[in-house]
């Protein structure tokens, strides 16, 4: 069944821009729901994901929701699905406080969107591997993007990179690629 227009509810405004142009590559709409998250504990960001939309007033539209973390190896995946938290919290700067002296700076993106529509919640991820930077580079992406190398670029961090070449191998880009891949299939 095909689906051209699906609503994002979020707060966030670059995670709709980023979600809006992947969404577009395959002639999908996206329209925006302010909503804030009820976010649960949870080490899963589908469980979050899936849990926040199921807790949003069913209104008849298709709603998609987005929940990423990063996750970093030497601290057995943390900060994870605390990403925000410990960002609000720490910076990045923090971040590579924390990292500093440990040889070990291997980390992943993940993103977890999930799709209700008809009362049934779909849920797709995205992932992308890469290292902690020892520097803030970049003023590019929002989040941990300046301190964080994909392995598929050529060195750069995702705060270095254009919007364009970001979402080329994101993990947010991923998720959503999967989801239009399977709205328009």
């Amino acid at each position: 069944m095909k689906e051209n227009k699906i609503w994002m509810a979020t707060s966030s405004e670059d995670k709709y821009r980023e979600a809006r142009e992947i969404l577009a590559e395959f002639g999908v709409e996206l329209g925006r729901i302010d909503a804030e998250k009820i976010e649960i504990q949870a080490d899963d960001p589908v469980e979050i994901v899936e849990y926040s939309l199921s807790q949003l007033e069913e209104d008849g539209r298709a709603v998609v929701m987005e929940d990423a973390g990063i996750f970093i190896e030497h601290f057995g995946g943390f900060p994870g699905p605390y990403s925000s938290y410990v960002l609000e919290r720490l910076e990045n700067p923090g971040i590579l406080k924390l990292m500093e002296g440990i040889d070990d700076r291997r980390a992943h993106y993940q993103s977890a969107v999930a799709l209700r529509r008809g009362g049934e919640i779909t849920s797709f991820r995205g992932y992308v591997r890469g290292t902690i930077a020892k520097s803030i580079r970049g003023t590019g992406g929002f989040g941990y993007d300046p301190i964080f190398i994909p392995d598929e670029g050529d060195g750069r961090t995702f705060g270095e990179m254009t919007e364009e070449e970001k979402n080329a191998i994101s993990h947010r880009a991923r998720a959503f690629r999967n989801l239009a891949a399977w709205l328009v299939g």
